[in-house]
């Protein structure tokens, strides 16, 4: 009967395009693309800690608690019939998230994407939701005079 291998299987080799050495005799990659085995991910942009690593987990992610308890809060003013200061919380809660993105290197997992990506994407959605929320009925605070001209085939008065 023969004898099992017991060796440990030796471990896959990446097959890269490499070109001729650099200076210092290491093989450069000639290509952009990714490598045959990935041994690892790559961390988001400004997925870095807030805070040291040796600080609770809150003190850690505190610009995502910020935003999260500026917008729980217009929320619960949202639901107890404070419509207009509720929704104006949650759109400033979106452009302070926007703010903090673009000012701090490492803001924790408020980062989802790219800087860019996010200080567009918490700036434009808080800004349409205080917008709207500024030129609801009635008595609109923000009155934008040719939206009514564009919307005169609707229902008016």
């Amino acid at each position: 009967m023969p004898a099992e291998d017991t060796r440990e299987p030796a471990e896959p080799t990446a097959r890269d395009a490499i070109s001729a050495p650099d200076a210092e005799g290491r093989p450069r990659r000639v290509t952009r693309r990714f490598p045959l085995f990935t041994r690892d991910t790559a961390r988001p942009e400004g997925g870095g800690r807030a805070a040291p690593s040796d600080a609770p987990a809150p003190a850690r992610q505190w610009p995502l608690l910020v935003v999260l308890s500026a917008v729980a809060l217009g929320l619960l003013l949202t639901a107890l019939d404070l419509f207009r200061v509720g929704t104006l919380l949650i759109g400033a809660a979106l452009l302070a998230g926007a703010v903090i993105r673009w000012m701090l290197p490492h803001v924790g997992m408020l980062a989802v994407r790219s800087r860019f990506t996010d200080i567009a994407t918490y700036g434009i959605l808080g800004l349409a939701i205080v917008l709207l929320a500024m030129m609801a009925q009635p008595r609109p605070w923000l009155e934008i005079p040719f939206l009514k001209d564009t919307l005169h085939l609707t229902v008016t008065k």
